[in-house]
Protein backbone atom coordinates (compact mmCIF):
# COMPACT_ATOMS: atom_id res chain seq x y z
CA UNK A 1 0.00 0.00 0.00
CA UNK A 2 1.81 3.01 -0.95
CA UNK A 3 1.53 5.67 1.96
CA UNK A 4 3.77 8.56 1.03
CA UNK A 5 5.22 9.85 -2.50
CA UNK A 6 6.93 13.86 -2.24
CA UNK A 7 6.29 14.13 -5.68
CA UNK A 8 2.64 14.34 -5.27
CA UNK A 9 3.08 16.98 -2.92
CA UNK A 10 3.87 20.67 -3.02
CA UNK A 11 7.61 20.89 -2.44
CA UNK A 12 6.56 23.39 0.78
CA UNK A 13 4.63 20.37 1.94
CA UNK A 14 6.91 17.65 1.22
CA UNK A 15 9.20 17.57 4.46
CA UNK A 16 6.24 17.86 6.84
CA UNK A 17 4.42 15.03 4.74
CA UNK A 18 7.63 12.65 5.08
CA UNK A 19 7.77 13.31 9.10
CA UNK A 20 4.34 12.78 9.57
CA UNK A 21 4.57 9.47 7.49
CA UNK A 22 7.50 7.97 9.05
CA UNK A 23 6.22 8.75 12.67
CA UNK A 24 2.96 7.10 12.82
CA UNK A 25 4.08 4.41 10.11
CA UNK A 26 7.70 3.93 12.26
CA UNK A 27 7.21 6.05 15.43
CA UNK A 28 10.54 7.96 13.94
CA UNK A 29 10.85 11.20 15.56
CA UNK A 30 13.26 12.91 13.85
CA UNK A 31 14.07 13.00 10.63
CA UNK A 32 17.41 14.57 8.70
CA UNK A 33 17.48 15.09 4.89
CA UNK A 34 20.64 15.61 3.01
CA UNK A 35 18.92 17.79 0.09
CA UNK A 36 16.79 21.07 0.61
CA UNK A 37 12.46 20.14 -0.09
CA UNK A 38 13.07 21.24 -4.04
CA UNK A 39 15.50 18.31 -4.21
CA UNK A 40 14.35 15.56 -2.18
CA UNK A 41 11.91 12.70 -3.11
CA UNK A 42 10.65 10.25 -0.95
CA UNK A 43 8.74 7.29 -1.57
CA UNK A 44 7.11 4.63 1.23
CA UNK A 45 4.75 1.76 1.25
CA UNK A 46 3.43 -0.50 3.66
CA UNK A 47 1.97 -4.28 3.78
CA UNK A 48 0.79 -6.09 6.33
CA UNK A 49 1.71 -9.93 6.95
CA UNK A 50 -0.53 -11.10 10.12
CA UNK A 51 1.43 -9.85 12.78
CA UNK A 52 4.93 -8.69 10.48
CA UNK A 53 4.68 -5.22 9.05
CA UNK A 54 6.77 -4.84 5.87
CA UNK A 55 7.92 -1.08 4.83
CA UNK A 56 9.90 -0.51 1.35
CA UNK A 57 11.09 3.53 1.71
CA UNK A 58 13.31 4.80 -1.38
CA UNK A 59 14.88 8.36 -2.40
CA UNK A 60 17.30 10.56 -1.64
CA UNK A 61 19.63 10.79 1.46
CA UNK A 62 18.19 10.83 4.88
CA UNK A 63 18.54 9.79 8.29
CA UNK A 64 15.98 8.44 10.73
CA UNK A 65 16.03 8.56 14.62
CA UNK A 66 14.23 7.25 16.96
CA UNK A 67 14.47 7.93 20.38
CA UNK A 68 13.88 6.09 23.61
CA UNK A 69 10.79 8.36 24.63
CA UNK A 70 9.41 8.23 21.36
CA UNK A 71 10.02 4.22 21.38
CA UNK A 72 9.04 3.67 25.19
CA UNK A 73 5.39 5.26 24.24
CA UNK A 74 4.25 3.60 21.18
CA UNK A 75 6.67 1.08 19.89
CA UNK A 76 8.46 -0.40 22.68
CA UNK A 77 7.91 -3.68 22.02
CA UNK A 78 8.65 -4.10 18.68
CA UNK A 79 11.88 -5.21 16.80
CA UNK A 80 12.66 -3.96 13.42
CA UNK A 81 15.09 -5.68 10.70
CA UNK A 82 16.12 -3.51 7.94
CA UNK A 83 18.03 -4.10 4.60
CA UNK A 84 19.76 -2.07 1.74
CA UNK A 85 18.46 -3.19 -1.28
CA UNK A 86 20.51 -4.15 -3.70
CA UNK A 87 21.85 -1.41 -6.12
CA UNK A 88 21.07 1.25 -3.76
CA UNK A 89 24.62 1.98 -1.92
CA UNK A 90 25.06 1.76 1.38
CA UNK A 91 23.34 2.93 4.47
CA UNK A 92 24.31 2.59 7.89
CA UNK A 93 22.49 2.00 11.22
CA UNK A 94 23.01 2.76 15.20
CA UNK A 95 21.34 0.94 18.01
CA UNK A 96 22.71 1.78 21.68
CA UNK A 97 25.80 3.29 20.40
CA UNK A 98 26.67 0.29 17.89
CA UNK A 99 27.02 1.85 14.85
CA UNK A 100 27.03 -0.22 11.33
CA UNK A 101 27.11 0.31 7.71
CA UNK A 102 24.72 -1.98 6.13
CA UNK A 103 25.32 -3.43 2.56
CA UNK A 104 23.35 -5.34 -0.02
CA UNK A 105 24.54 -8.54 1.72
CA UNK A 106 24.00 -7.69 5.34
CA UNK A 107 20.82 -7.19 8.31
CA UNK A 108 20.78 -4.42 10.85
CA UNK A 109 18.49 -4.80 13.89
CA UNK A 110 17.18 -2.74 16.39
CA UNK A 111 14.85 -3.50 19.30
CA UNK A 112 12.78 -0.85 19.96
CA UNK A 113 13.80 -0.95 23.64
CA UNK A 114 17.39 0.39 23.12
CA UNK A 115 17.98 3.84 24.59
CA UNK A 116 18.31 4.95 20.76
CA UNK A 117 18.44 3.87 16.81
CA UNK A 118 18.66 5.44 13.51
CA UNK A 119 19.40 4.14 10.22
CA UNK A 120 19.74 6.32 6.95
CA UNK A 121 21.86 6.48 3.59
CA UNK A 122 23.16 9.36 1.18
CA UNK A 123 22.34 9.42 -2.26
CA UNK A 124 19.87 7.47 -3.40
CA UNK A 125 18.77 4.65 -1.39
CA UNK A 126 16.25 2.49 -0.65
CA UNK A 127 15.15 0.33 2.67
CA UNK A 128 13.05 -2.81 2.92
CA UNK A 129 12.60 -3.51 6.68
CA UNK A 130 9.76 -5.31 8.88
CA UNK A 131 8.86 -4.89 12.52
CA UNK A 132 7.60 -7.76 14.77
CA UNK A 133 5.92 -7.40 18.39
CA UNK A 134 8.73 -8.82 20.33
CA UNK A 135 6.21 -11.56 21.88
CA UNK A 136 6.13 -12.86 18.49
CA UNK A 137 9.77 -14.53 18.45
CA UNK A 138 9.35 -15.73 22.43
CA UNK A 139 13.05 -14.72 22.97
CA UNK A 140 14.35 -12.60 25.86
CA UNK A 141 14.65 -8.71 25.20
CA UNK A 142 18.39 -9.29 26.75
CA UNK A 143 18.94 -11.88 24.13
CA UNK A 144 17.61 -9.92 21.11
CA UNK A 145 19.63 -6.62 22.15
CA UNK A 146 22.83 -9.18 22.31
CA UNK A 147 22.60 -9.96 19.04
CA UNK A 148 22.71 -6.34 17.34
CA UNK A 149 26.63 -6.55 17.01
CA UNK A 150 26.66 -10.13 15.75
CA UNK A 151 24.55 -10.54 13.05
CA UNK A 152 27.42 -10.50 10.09
CA UNK A 153 28.71 -13.74 11.54
CA UNK A 154 25.17 -15.46 11.51
CA UNK A 155 24.71 -18.50 8.79
CA UNK A 156 20.95 -17.52 9.07
CA UNK A 157 21.45 -13.94 7.93
CA UNK A 158 21.27 -14.61 3.92
CA UNK A 159 18.63 -16.44 4.34
CA UNK A 160 16.56 -14.51 6.27
CA UNK A 161 17.90 -11.38 3.63
CA UNK A 162 16.37 -13.58 0.28
CA UNK A 163 13.47 -14.64 2.35
CA UNK A 164 12.54 -10.43 2.76
CA UNK A 165 13.19 -9.85 -0.61
CA UNK A 166 10.93 -12.50 -1.73
CA UNK A 167 8.45 -11.58 0.30
CA UNK A 168 8.54 -7.96 -1.03
CA UNK A 169 9.06 -8.49 -4.42
CA UNK A 170 5.46 -9.84 -4.46
CA UNK A 171 4.47 -8.09 -1.47
CA UNK A 172 1.47 -6.79 -3.49
CA UNK A 173 -0.20 -10.11 -3.97
CA UNK A 174 0.80 -11.94 -1.30
CA UNK A 175 -0.17 -9.60 1.89
CA UNK A 176 -3.60 -9.95 0.76
CA UNK A 177 -3.56 -14.04 -0.01
CA UNK A 178 -4.13 -16.72 2.38
CA UNK A 179 -0.61 -17.79 2.51
CA UNK A 180 -0.41 -14.02 4.35
CA UNK A 181 -0.26 -15.56 7.72
CA UNK A 182 2.08 -18.47 6.80
CA UNK A 183 4.78 -16.11 5.74
CA UNK A 184 4.47 -14.04 8.49
CA UNK A 185 5.39 -17.63 11.10
CA UNK A 186 7.74 -18.37 7.98
CA UNK A 187 9.54 -14.25 9.00
CA UNK A 188 9.03 -15.07 12.54
CA UNK A 189 11.01 -18.44 13.23
CA UNK A 190 14.05 -17.49 10.26
CA UNK A 191 14.30 -14.10 12.74
CA UNK A 192 14.16 -16.08 15.93
CA UNK A 193 16.86 -18.81 14.68
CA UNK A 194 18.86 -15.56 13.66
CA UNK A 195 18.92 -14.05 16.67
CA UNK A 196 19.17 -17.44 18.72
CA UNK A 197 22.09 -18.55 16.64
CA UNK A 198 24.63 -15.40 17.78
CA UNK A 199 23.10 -15.05 21.05
CA UNK A 200 21.42 -17.90 22.70
CA UNK A 201 22.74 -20.46 24.73
CA UNK A 202 23.61 -24.04 23.72
CA UNK A 203 20.62 -25.24 24.76
CA UNK A 204 18.32 -22.45 23.24
CA UNK A 205 20.26 -22.68 20.20
CA UNK A 206 19.60 -26.22 20.18
CA UNK A 207 16.28 -26.26 21.06
CA UNK A 208 15.37 -23.25 18.19
CA UNK A 209 17.32 -24.93 15.75
CA UNK A 210 15.11 -27.73 16.10
CA UNK A 211 11.97 -25.87 15.55
CA UNK A 212 13.21 -23.97 12.53
CA UNK A 213 14.43 -27.12 10.64
CA UNK A 214 12.27 -27.02 7.89
CA UNK A 215 11.42 -23.20 7.52
CA UNK A 216 15.55 -22.98 7.30
CA UNK A 217 15.59 -25.84 4.41
CA UNK A 218 12.94 -23.87 2.66
CA UNK A 219 14.49 -20.99 2.62
CA UNK A 220 17.96 -22.64 1.88
CA UNK A 221 16.06 -23.73 -1.01
CA UNK A 222 14.68 -20.63 -2.19
CA UNK A 223 18.03 -18.94 -2.08
CA UNK A 224 19.93 -21.75 -4.35
CA UNK A 225 16.49 -22.93 -6.48
CA UNK A 226 18.22 -22.05 -9.67
CA UNK A 227 21.21 -24.27 -9.20
CA UNK A 228 21.53 -27.19 -11.30
CA UNK A 229 23.10 -29.41 -8.24
CA UNK A 230 20.82 -28.65 -5.50
CA UNK A 231 20.83 -32.28 -4.78
CA UNK A 232 19.19 -34.00 -1.19
CA UNK A 233 22.78 -34.43 -0.13
CA UNK A 234 23.91 -30.72 -0.59
CA UNK A 235 20.56 -29.54 1.08
CA UNK A 236 21.24 -31.99 4.11
CA UNK A 237 24.75 -31.56 4.39
CA UNK A 238 24.27 -27.76 4.54
CA UNK A 239 21.69 -28.66 7.34
CA UNK A 240 24.12 -30.80 9.26
CA UNK A 241 21.56 -33.70 8.76
CA UNK A 242 21.31 -36.89 7.02
CA UNK A 243 19.23 -37.25 3.41
CA UNK A 244 17.33 -39.90 5.32
CA UNK A 245 16.39 -37.00 7.96
CA UNK A 246 15.71 -34.55 5.35
CA UNK A 247 13.43 -36.44 3.36
CA UNK A 248 11.29 -37.32 7.24
CA UNK A 249 11.38 -33.42 8.09
CA UNK A 250 9.58 -33.01 4.82
CA UNK A 251 7.82 -35.83 4.87
CA UNK A 252 6.27 -34.31 8.64
CA UNK A 253 5.75 -30.63 6.56
CA UNK A 254 2.99 -32.75 4.24
CA UNK A 255 5.41 -32.04 1.33
CA UNK A 256 7.83 -33.98 -1.38
CA UNK A 257 11.08 -32.01 -1.63
CA UNK A 258 11.60 -33.25 -5.09
CA UNK A 259 8.00 -32.02 -6.56
CA UNK A 260 8.33 -28.37 -4.02
CA UNK A 261 11.47 -27.75 -6.05
CA UNK A 262 10.35 -28.63 -9.51
CA UNK A 263 7.11 -26.70 -9.26
CA UNK A 264 9.13 -23.52 -7.79
CA UNK A 265 11.35 -23.84 -10.71
CA UNK A 266 8.69 -24.14 -13.36
CA UNK A 267 7.01 -20.96 -11.87
CA UNK A 268 9.93 -19.05 -11.83
CA UNK A 269 10.49 -20.97 -15.46
CA UNK A 270 6.64 -19.84 -16.66
CA UNK A 271 7.50 -16.42 -15.42
CA UNK A 272 10.29 -15.38 -17.58
CA UNK A 273 9.11 -17.06 -20.48
CA UNK A 274 6.07 -14.55 -20.13
CA UNK A 275 8.46 -11.54 -19.34
CA UNK A 276 9.28 -9.31 -21.91
CA UNK A 277 12.50 -8.23 -20.32
CA UNK A 278 13.20 -12.12 -21.27
CA UNK A 279 12.31 -12.15 -24.92
CA UNK A 280 15.76 -12.58 -26.47
CA UNK A 281 16.55 -15.12 -24.51
CA UNK A 282 15.53 -18.68 -25.75
CA UNK A 283 13.28 -21.22 -23.88
CA UNK A 284 16.39 -23.86 -23.62
CA UNK A 285 18.59 -20.67 -21.64
CA UNK A 286 15.51 -19.48 -19.82
CA UNK A 287 14.66 -23.39 -18.21
CA UNK A 288 18.71 -23.83 -17.94
CA UNK A 289 18.86 -20.78 -15.45
CA UNK A 290 16.24 -22.09 -13.61
CA UNK A 291 17.86 -25.51 -13.45
CA UNK A 292 16.30 -28.07 -15.87
CA UNK A 293 19.74 -28.89 -18.05
CA UNK A 294 17.53 -31.09 -20.36
CA UNK A 295 15.34 -29.53 -22.46
CA UNK A 296 12.93 -32.80 -23.15
CA UNK A 297 12.69 -33.20 -19.18
CA UNK A 298 11.65 -29.39 -19.11
CA UNK A 299 9.05 -29.32 -21.71
CA UNK A 300 7.45 -32.55 -20.56
CA UNK A 301 7.64 -31.56 -16.92
CA UNK A 302 6.36 -27.76 -18.17
CA UNK A 303 2.90 -29.59 -19.70
CA UNK A 304 2.38 -31.71 -17.31
CA UNK A 305 2.26 -29.20 -14.59
CA UNK A 306 0.45 -26.34 -16.90
CA UNK A 307 -1.32 -28.26 -19.78
CA UNK A 308 0.70 -26.60 -22.14
CA UNK A 309 3.81 -26.39 -24.29
CA UNK A 310 6.47 -23.60 -23.28
CA UNK A 311 6.60 -22.37 -26.58
CA UNK A 312 2.75 -22.01 -26.69
CA UNK A 313 3.14 -20.64 -23.18
CA UNK A 314 5.33 -17.43 -24.49
CA UNK A 315 3.26 -17.03 -27.15
CA UNK A 316 -0.11 -16.71 -25.94
CA UNK A 317 0.86 -14.61 -22.64
CA UNK A 318 3.40 -12.38 -24.81
CA UNK A 319 0.51 -11.10 -27.31
CA UNK A 320 -2.15 -11.21 -24.06
CA UNK A 321 -4.17 -14.29 -25.87
CA UNK A 322 -6.57 -16.25 -23.92
CA UNK A 323 -5.17 -20.24 -23.55
CA UNK A 324 -7.51 -22.81 -25.44
CA UNK A 325 -9.61 -24.42 -22.78
CA UNK A 326 -7.61 -27.21 -20.81
CA UNK A 327 -4.41 -25.39 -20.64
CA UNK A 328 -2.90 -23.44 -18.02
CA UNK A 329 -3.97 -25.56 -15.34
CA UNK A 330 -1.99 -26.40 -12.42
CA UNK A 331 -1.71 -29.92 -10.80
CA UNK A 332 -1.12 -30.00 -6.88
CA UNK A 333 1.85 -31.39 -6.07
CA UNK A 334 1.88 -31.18 -2.07
CA UNK A 335 1.23 -28.19 0.72
CA UNK A 336 4.11 -25.99 1.80
CA UNK A 337 3.80 -24.67 5.03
Amino acid sequence: MLVLDTDDLPVADRFEALRTAVSREGGVDAVEENEPPAGMWKRLEVWHFGPITLFDTRGTGVRFVRSFRKTRRELVDDVSLMTQAEGFGTGAFGCDGYQRHLAADGIGLTPHMAASHEYGWSGTGRSVAFSVNIAQLALPVDMVRAAVPLLRHSPVESLLLQHIRGLHRHADRLSGGPEAEALAAATVQLTRALIVSVAGNDHTRREVAQETLLTRVLAYLRAHLTDPDLTPRRIARAHGISVRTLYRLCEDGGLSLEKWIIRRRLEGARNDLAATGQAHRTIEAIARSWGFTNPAHFSRRFHQAYGTTPGHWRRHSRHGLPLSPGHEHEQPEGHEP
